[in-house]
């Protein structure tokens, strides 16, 4: 096949896709924050002693983890403003979306960084009459995040690939502003290999990284949860 290839109609409009990749990576370091910080609350509820609550929330967990991250996409953007009387701006649903299917993961990731803490640990504190909240704070959760670290990093990765969905409500992601000048200057073969180069600039430079960051936790003998 003897294609002819041509790239300045789309890097003509390469402002257009950078202004896309400003806003995949601020919908990932949004959604990656309030992920995390609502994956330690749904943490700390799973490993309640009272089934009554624990219960409830693996069910959570496991629903958020198994329904396709577009179809809650989908119901968040157009079935949440009908139940609820709002309106649903692309960006506030897909951050809604992502942030909480984010947390279901790292919920459980929490999860194990906690109880991987040897029971030594929890017994010094107890010995010294520390209140659970401050035990919590103090000893238990500094080593479960640092066990956690490549396994948020990965996770992070994975969320700026699957905020892509986001383009299928108008959010103005790099992949809908790829769309949008594909469809503009016709060489959609160019305008998406173009996007493709933009995703492997960041990913693939934080990929590297969090195998170094691996390997040199694996060196100083630290072990990590996932």
């Amino acid at each position: 096949m003897d294609y002819d290839w041509q790239f300045g109609p789309v890097f003509r409009n390469f402002d257009l896709l950078l202004w896309g990749l400003g806003n995949t990576l601020m919908l990932t370091a949004i959604c990656l924050v309030l992920g995390l910080i609502l994956g330690l609350a749904i943490a700390l509820l799973r490993l309640s002693r009272l089934w009554i609550v624990s219960a409830p929330i693996g069910l959570l967990i496991d629903f958020l983890r198994i329904v396709p991250p577009l179809v809650q996409l989908m119901w968040v953007f157009f079935a949440l403003p009908i139940l609820i009387d709002v309106r649903m701006t692309p960006f506030i649903a897909a951050t809604v979306t992502l942030s909480i299917q984010s947390a279901a993961f790292f919920a459980e990731v929490f999860r194990g960084g906690i109880i991987s803490i040897e029971r030594d640990q929890w017994e010094a504190a107890r010995s010294l009459a520390m209140p659970k909240a401050t035990m919590m704070r103090r000893i238990i959760l500094p080593q479960a995040i640092t066990r956690m670290i490549p396994t948020i990093l990965e996770r992070g990765i994975e969320l700026l690939k699957t905020t892509s969905l986001v383009s299928a409500i108008s959010f103005a992601d790099l992949l809908f502003q790829a769309t949008q000048v594909s469809q503009s200057v016709f060489r959609p073969l160019e305008t998406f290999t173009v996007a493709a180069g933009l995703y492997l600039a960041v990913i693939l430079p934080a990929s590297i990284g969090v195998r170094l960051v691996e390997r040199r936790m694996a060196r100083s003998g630290v072990s990590t949860v996932g």
